[in-house]
C-alpha cells in the first residue's frame, strides 16, 4: 500500500472517530463511554494493522481533547486497545480476536493505566473500580459494533488495495 493511500485511510478513520464521539456517547459512572472510538480501533486494527491503529487512536484522542470533547483518559484506553486488537488480529487473522483484543486492551489495561493518569494529571483520586466498569462497557459495546461492520466485509485487508481495479 502506498503512503498516500495509508494516510488517507488513517485520516478517514480519525474523522469517523472524532465525529462519532460527538454524536454517540453515554455516561458510565465517573467516565463517559465513546463506543465509536472502539469500533474504529477494531476496524483500523484489522484493515491497517496495529501501528496505524495506535496512531489513529492517538489522533482521535488529541482532536477530541483539543475540541473539549474528551479527557486525557482517551489516550490510554484508545491506544492500548488498538495496539492489542491489532496484534491479536495480526497473529491469528481472526476478526473476533481483534474484538477481544480491544475489550482486553481498553477494558482491562487501559482502565488500569487511567488510574495514575487521573490522579497525576486530572486531580481525580479515583480507584481502579471507578474506571474498569465504564471502560469495559464502552469497549465491549464499540468493539461489537466494529466487529459487526467487519463481518459484513469478506476480506477487509483488500479494502486498501482498490487501486488495482481502477488502474488504466
Amino acid at each position: 500500500m502506498n503512503r498516500t493511500r495509508l494516510l488517507t485511510m488513517m485520516a478517514i478513520f480519525i474523522a469517523l472517530g472524532t465525529v462519532g464521539a460527538h454524536l454517540l456517547w453515554f455516561p458510565t459512572g465517573i467516565a463517559r463511554a465513546y463506543p465509536v472510538q472502539h469500533a474504529v480501533n477494531v476496524m483500523a486494527a484489522v484493515v491497517l494493522g496495529p501501528i496505524p491503529a495506535v496512531i489513529i487512536a492517538f489522533g482521535i484522542g488529541l482532536i477530541r481533547n483539543l475540541l473539549s470533547l474528551g479527557t486525557l483518559l482517551a489516550f490510554p484506553g484508545g491506544m492500548i486497545g488498538a495496539l492489542i486488537a491489532g496484534y491479536m488480529y495480526k497473529f491469528t487473522k481472526k476478526k473476533s480476536m481483534a474484538v477481544a483484543g480491544e475489550i482486553i486492551g481498553t477494558g482491562v489495561f487501559g482502565s488500569l493505566l487511567s488510574v495514575p493518569i487521573a490522579n497525576l494529571f486530572m486531580g481525580q483520586a479515583a480507584g481502579v473500580f471507578a474506571f474498569v466498569p465504564g471502560f469495559v462497557v464502552s469497549s465491549f459495546t464499540g468493539a461489537l459494533i466494529g466487529g459487526f461492520v467487519l463481518s459484513r466485509i469478506k476480506e477487509p485487508s483488500k479494502l486498501v488495495h482498490l487501486d488495482k481495479k481502477f488502474k488504466n
